[in-house]
């Protein structure tokens, strides 16, 4: 069974985070959340999050993907993890996926696996990084290799979506996404 790894830390953006559970979970995928340490996890706008289980005891069972949500300070507190920053290359060196949506794909560049990639991001967060190597795209999602970025909130469906396809096929992502009522491929 494919399984995928969600980090929740204190201040991610609950849209997100609860738009990638929900979705991929909805597709059959085995979803693991996992706080950076034992506590309920108090998301951006106030949301009281559980999460599965603790970093600690996942750190070193192997993912399919590991997805990042954004938001502020949850963005900062992942960057902050050393444990993330070693999973995430441990992840894309065994040929698996990453992903972060809104300000999370600083902690994926702060990591060095945005080097000679295209990427996306919430506005005014990569772009002030010094990312030479870098391509910064306008979309609401983007795909390049191992590494998926996507811009924020309002684009988290999109980006659950796109993983989704990228884990287990379009056919199960058009199913996904009809169910949810909306036009297939929108």
């Amino acid at each position: 069974m494919i399984n995928v790894l969600i980090p929740l830390a204190q201040g991610c953006e609950e849209l997100e985070a609860i738009t990638l559970i929900d979705l991929l979970r909805r597709a059959g995928i085995q979803v693991v959340t996992a706080g950076l340490d034992e506590q309920v996890v108090t998301a951006s706008r106030g949301t009281r999050l559980i999460p599965d289980t603790s970093l600690d005891k996942v750190v070193q069972q192997e993912f399919d993907m590991v997805v990042l949500p954004g938001g502020q300070p949850g963005a900062d507190n992942l960057n902050a993890d050393p444990r993330i920053h070693a999973l995430l290359k441990h992840t894309v060196e065994r040929g698996k996926l990453t992903a972060a949506i809104c300000a999370a794909p600083t902690v994926l560049a702060k990591a060095g696996l945005l080097d000679s990639k295209r990427a996306t991001g919430y506005p005014g967060f990569l772009d002030k990084l010094n990312l030479p190597t870098t391509t910064l795209e306008d979309q609401a999602v983007v795909v390049d290799g191992p590494v998926v970025t996507s811009k924020g909130p309002g684009t988290a469906m999109d980006f659950a979506l796109t993983l989704i396809e990228l884990l287990v096929g379009k056919e199960t992502r058009d199913e996904v996404e009809k169910a949810l009522q909306r036009p297939v491929g929108s």
